[in-house]
């Protein structure tokens, strides 16, 4: 396929076709069966949409959910206008209908890539997102911790009594000792526990801190025992919450060590300042 054809189609896909309602994208089938060199409606929507929608359903997702039909008016050479069906499609949508079209056509063979390489784009930069997400919870519960850890030598006379504490907190939340848990998840025996859990439990050890530093300020608690009942109280009610929800914490996986994910985090923001179209990891 030529270079020109391809940049005209890329440019037609993304600045003239696709269109936004609401901060979501999509497309309209109309403008899409033109774009894939589908001269008649009829074939188009009885042959690669049907067979798309069929797809979206056996992948597990609703077609409804990615094909949605619309009516809009057009414009008659009379001067009038006639309403006319239509199908707004999501990026998915439009993919499947790439991979279900005539692959005859240069446009479809254009499509099938296209989109392709873009709904992997989108998967890459929702698992940064998430990677992102992960590495924050990661540090806002060190900063917790370190707040319990000053409440506690503030209102005990010393904060050596911090580990201890902790300790408990994840005997409450995980109905197993952190000892236990790190044999489980394989965590390195100088590593803390939370840099291999996931970002749920980042998040639940986080609010039960949060909660006992809160309260052991307001009930002015000043021995370790008193701290410790609160810290395991919270721990247990979040456990609680999470149970259920069909959540049992110390089911869970072990996630990748936080700190290589921070590293990487850092190392694709870097290269992608140089090269901004680079998305693949390690790339």
């Amino acid at each position: 396929m030529k270079t020109g054809l391809v940049q005209t189609l890329t440019s037609t896909f993304e600045a003239h076709a696709q269109q936004t309602e609401g901060g979501i994208e999509y497309w309209l089938a109309r403008d899409l069966q033109h774009l894939l060199g589908y001269a008649e409606w009829r074939n188009f929507n009885n042959t690669a949409i049907s067979k798309a929608k069929t797809a979206c359903e056996v992948s597990g997702h609703p077609a409804a959910d990615h094909f949605a039909g619309v009516n809009k008016m057009v414009d008659l050479g009379s001067g009038s206008q006639r309403e006319i069906e239509d199908i707004m499609l999501t990026r998915y949508a439009c993919y499947l209908i790439a991979q279900n079209g005539d692959p005859r056509k240069q446009e479809i063979a254009f499509a099938q890539t296209y989109f392709a390489i873009q709904t992997r784009r989108a998967e890459i930069i929702e698992q940064r997102l998430l990677e992102a997400e992960r590495v924050s919870a990661r540090k806002k519960l060190s900063a917790t911790e370190k707040e319990l850890s000053g409440v506690i030598f503030e209102q005990t006379g010393g904060n050596q009594d911090f580990a201890i504490i902790r300790s408990k907190g994840d005997q409450a939340l995980f109905g197993k000792s952190t000892r236990a848990m790190k044999a489980q998840w394989k965590v390195p025996d100088r590593r803390p526990l939370a840099d291999f859990a996931p970002t749920i439990i980042l998040k639940a050890k986080d609010f039960a801190a949060e909660i006992t530093v809160f309260n052991a300020r307001e009930h002015g608690m000043a021995s370790e025992s008193a701290i410790s009942n609160e810290h395991i109280t919270n721990n247990q009610a979040v456990r609680n919450t999470l149970l259920e929800r069909g959540i049992r914490p110390e089911h869970l996986p072990a996630a990748e060590d936080v700190k290589k994910v921070e590293r990487r985090i850092v190392s694709e923001e870097k290269k992608s300042i140089k090269n901004p179209d680079a998305l693949e990891p390690g790339e």
